[in-house]
């Protein structure tokens, strides 16, 4: 794809979507520190779960000095209704350990002091760089965004690191971070991972999938 569709891509979800920069649930708001560690807790599963448990969690460990001295136990009894409790809990609380010892304290502002945090990968790092600290680094690549690179034609490959090279190449560096709010909100509007709207879909006269359906096949609800 080249650099001219990508732009009319943006222009027709940004259309569409006026509202995916400020979604109603989001684990991507708030200090560094929260943002960091609801990121990481986020993984396979949903922001709206993770927003459950983010109230509990903060009051009883508010400061990564708080949290990195934290029984694991309780943390896991806080955090299970998540999924993969006993390793998150050991994440985060290893995370915390790190944020005071290297960095005072302090969820650190670079992608690669970032990626030194347990737990934390390029895509968490994204989250926390633009929405915490109002820096564009790079393109966080969730599930919707891996799906919608691929369907759509950004990309070619399921490689999320690829994935992220290859968005970052077609769009200018002060989209990045809007970008995957973009594309999360039309990944849960429309283009599902399975039987994807494609008869609504805003972006269908410029999509790699839809133009290589058969037209009996393509979705007529």
């Amino acid at each position: 794809m080249d650099k001219k569709k990508a732009k009319q891509i943006w222009s027709l979800l940004e259309e569409q979507y006026p509202d995916a920069r400020d979604p109603e649930v989001t684990v991507s708001r708030g200090k560094p520190f929260e943002v960091l560690i609801l990121t990481i807790l986020s993984a396979q599963t949903t922001d709206r779960a993770v927003l459950k448990i983010k109230k509990t969690l903060f009051s009883r460990y508010p400061t990564p000095e708080k949290l990195s001295e934290a029984d694991p136990a309780d943390v896991e009894a806080i955090i299970h209704s998540l999924g993969y409790y006993h390793a998150k809990a050991r994440n985060i609380i290893a995370a915390s350990g790190v944020i005071l010892s290297r960095f005072k304290g302090e969820v650190p502002g670079t992608m690669e002091e970032l990626l030194t945090i347990p737990g934390v990968g390029r895509k968490t790092a994204n989250i926390v760089l633009y929405h915490a600290l109002g820096k564009n680094e790079g393109i966080a690549v969730d599930t919707h965004v891996r799906r919608l690179a691929q369907r759509i034609g950004f990309s070619t490959t399921d490689n999320v690191a690829v994935i992220e090279r290859d968005l970052m190449q077609l769009f200018p560096s002060n989209q990045w971070g809007d970008l995957t709010d973009l594309l999360i909100a039309h990944g849960r509007a429309c283009c599902f991972a399975i039987n994807p709207a494609c008869d609504r879909c805003p972006v269908s006269c410029c999509c790699r999938y839809f133009k290589s359906l058969p037209k009996k096949k393509a979705r007529t609800t």
